[in-house]
């Protein structure tokens, strides 16, 4: 068995699906289907009854590829209470409740979710906007999106 602590965990043991490879620096161990695990893992850590510890509600909001930032943006809170949580182990139940919803239909496919999930991870990404002036007006190009014609 092989005892996986990535992301801080300190109760999760693999029975398979890894490999222990042996090279000149020592021993390495490759992970057959590391998104499969890491979904399985917020799964299991979603369904438990009792709070989320500190590591697990990380391992959840990673999981998401979210931010503490984004993370706090979407609850109404700052960037630093999101990693006090996660470091003390304090969670709020809303915040415990929350997450675990946002997961949960987020795995399940919920394709609203991860578009809100995606929007809230973009808002922290800056844009480029390239103006071209046009025989309406100009209008704002941002990277990947539709063009936005302003009024003056």
């Amino acid at each position: 068995m092989y005892h996986f602590t990535d992301g801080g965990l300190r109760n999760v043991w693999l029975a398979n699906g890894y490999r222990i490879n042996n090279t000149p620096y020592g021993e390495t161990v490759a992970i057959q289907d590391v998104d499969g695990l890491v979904a399985a893992i917020a799964t299991a850590l979603i369904r438990k009854k009792s709070t989320l510890a500190g590591a697990e509600f990380r391992y959840v909001r990673s999981a998401m590829l979210m931010s503490q930032s984004t993370l706090g943006k979407a609850l109404g809170r700052t960037e630093q209470a999101v990693a006090i949580w996660e470091k003390s182990g304090h969670i709020p139940k809303y915040a415990d409740s929350l997450i675990r919803v946002l997961y949960a239909m987020q795995a399940n496919g919920d394709e609203k979710i991860k578009n809100i999930i995606h929007a809230i991870n973009d808002s922290e990404r800056t844009i480029q906007l390239i103006m071209k002036e046009t025989a309406k007006g100009w209008s704002a190009q941002a990277s990947r999106q539709e063009e936005t014609h302003l009024t003056e």
